[in-house]
């Protein structure tokens, strides 16, 4: 063959070399892919365990747990001039008969200190329910009727396990009982209590290897400063050292329970709870929490109830515990969906806080954002794009325009509070003026999108329209206007949801304070969903921890709602031009 002439170029596509770069190449892009997959994946997978995280703490939120008493309505505690005037329902002693019926199933709690812990078992609503139920229908009042009391946040944290994790297990062979008062000593042949003596010995043992590490932790004994405390330090720890290993070693010797660190153990039979004191092989003495449901001498099957965590390190004492198990095996508690969450306004109890009054404020909040941003935003985008002239001034508004969506939202919060509440004394905390500091922070957003919806229609139509005679104005609001619009409510529905989700500058107007009020008109005092949530996550209680979740489960479906119909909107209405 006659070699190639001079400057004419010739590609190499078959060589050894050539196919090397072409596998290269490919192995190259399918990296590159695999690259982006496991960037999908890992966002995915972060995305997936933060929602998961959510609906596992924000479930028990929609749930609650109330016990089914029954109520003596009593009609001279509630009606006693016999009117049933609305007015005397209303100011009826209703806690008295919730109260009564509550402490009949537990006649042994006569103390004073006892009988205030199980009366905050019961929510202190519950009379509100009663007074709400008698006021819908008088003729209960002077009937026995059956009425779901509602419980306080720490019995119902029990019954939604998130008190503390309780262990069972079935006792072995039978016990002789004797009640001397609420003292209660057991025993038994056979050694029925040699295994629960056993892991009270065993935490003992853990408890001296705890005490152990810090006592190795300590710094070394040193001359001056402060040696003589540090020294005494380091010999107590020692003597509680010596002494609870002396006491896990020695196995036949009874052992008294300290409820300040050590777990509780409670013995079940009978329909009694007997919270056990003192413990050894084969007898043991207690406390009698709640009484037998007949006399008993002699039991033959009975369980054991461990509680991982100390007494002192949570709420629900071992009594409130003891009541609360007992109503459940008698099948007086029930679990039902809490609509009182989406009904009640908030509240400084948690089972009785509720959204109603955030969900209000939201909805009354971003009405008057759209009321505001919705006409102005598409006016200016309308006058920006088909009307203005192009000069310097217009040049630099939309400049300025563009600048302000990614302005920090806290800045119109500083905005709204010296103009809306210093210079014009409009009212704090008002959905007035959080939904005129909000529609300051999307007009910029919607102003962009309405003028790249006007700008996405087909400059045709307008000339086709100059060209038959209409006017520039109606030419625009005729006909280019009306097929940009399902752009401008795409752009306004993602507006509003971004106005949804804002929390800073509402802070800034004073829409942070405790309102339990449902806001009636937009200058009522009232909060935001966004807000409420900020407001529980604060709180020390742990049943609102799950009101938190709750909550923002119910912000989340707001704003999926929103979003799918923008997507909705824009898939329905757009033109393919």
């Amino acid at each position: 063959m006659t070699p190639p002439a001079p400057g004419i170029r010739t590609f190499d596509y078959g060589s050894d070399e050539a196919q090397a770069r072409v596998k290269r190449r490919y192995q190259t892009e399918a990296r590159f892919k695999l690259y982006g997959l496991l960037a999908v994946l890992f966002a995915g997978a972060f995305v997936f365990i933060l929602l998961a995280d959510i609906v596992r703490k924000g479930m028990p939120a929609f749930f609650e747990h109330r016990v089914v008493l029954t109520l003596d309505l009593d009609a001279s505690l509630i009606d006693p001039t016999g009117r049933r005037e609305i007015d005397a329902l209303r100011n009826g002693d209703y806690n008295k008969i919730v109260m009564d019926a509550w402490r009949a199933n537990f006649p042994e709690v006569t103390q004073r200190a006892e009988r205030r812990r199980l009366e905050a078992l019961v929510s202190s609503g519950a009379a509100d329910d009663l007074r709400a139920a008698v006021i819908r229908d008088p003729a209960l009042i002077g009937q026995k009727i059956r009425f779901p009391i509602l419980l306080s946040d720490d019995a119902d944290l029990h019954f939604k396990g998130l008190s503390s994790r309780i262990s069972s297990a079935p006792g072995t062979g039978a016990l002789d009982v004797k009640i001397n008062g609420r003292e209660v000593e057991l025993s038994g042949s056979g050694q029925p209590f040699a295994a629960i003596l056993a892991d009270v010995k065993a935490g003992l043992m853990q408890d001296a290897e705890r005490i152990g590490a810090e006592l190795a932790r300590l710094p070394a004994s040193q001359q001056g400063g402060n040696n003589a405390a540090l020294d005494a330090r380091r010999i107590e720890l020692a003597q509680r050292v010596a002494e609870l290993r002396r006491r896990a070693g020695d196995v036949g010797s009874a052992e008294t329970i300290d409820f300040s660190s050590m777990p509780s153990r409670i013995v079940r039979a009978e329909g009694a709870s007997i919270r056990l004191q003192e413990i050894g092989a084969s007898s043991a003495k207690g406390f009698l929490l709640v009484a037998p449901q007949r006399e008993i001498s002699r039991i033959d099957s009975w369980t054991v109830a461990t509680f991982a965590t100390p007494e002192s390190n949570r709420k629900a004492s071992d009594a409130d515990i003891a009541w609360l198990e007992t109503l459940n095996g008698r099948g007086a508690i029930e679990k039902a969906f809490s609509t009182r969450f989406f009904t009640s306004g908030d509240s400084r109890e948690p089972e009785l806080a509720g959204i109603r009054g955030a969900l209000i404020g939201s909805a009354l909040t971003l009405l008057v954002t759209l009321m505001v941003c919705l006409p102005l935003g598409v006016g200016a985008a309308v006058y920006l794009e088909e009307f203005a002239p192009k000069n310097r001034f217009t040049d630099i508004l939309e400049v300025n325009i563009n600048n302000l969506a990614a302005v920090p939202s806290i800045v119109f919060g500083l905005l709204g509070l010296a103009m809306f509440l210093n210079f014009f004394g409009l009212p704090r905390s008002a959905p007035l003026v959080g939904g005129l500091v909000l529609a300051l922070l999307v007009l910029p957003t919607i102003i962009i999108a309405s003028r790249a919806a006007l700008k996405a229609v087909p400059p045709s139509i307008k000339e086709a329209a100059l060209g038959v005679g209409a006017s520039h104005q109606q030419a625009i609001f005729h006909h280019v206007l009306p097929l940009a619009m399902p752009g401008i409510m795409t752009g306004t529905i993602i507006g509003m949801a971004h106005a949804l989700g804002e929390t800073a500058p509402l802070l800034m107007i004073g829409m942070v304070a405790f309102i339990v009020d449902i806001p009636q008109a937009i200058t009522d005092p009232g909060t935001v969903l966004p807000v409420q949530i900020y407001l529980w996550s604060d709180l020390p209680e742990v049943a609102f921890q799950a009101k938190t979740a709750g909550a923002i489960l119910v912000l989340l479906g707001f704003l999926f709602v929103m979003n799918g119909a923008a997507i909705l909107l824009r898939r329905r209405f757009e033109r393919r031009w």
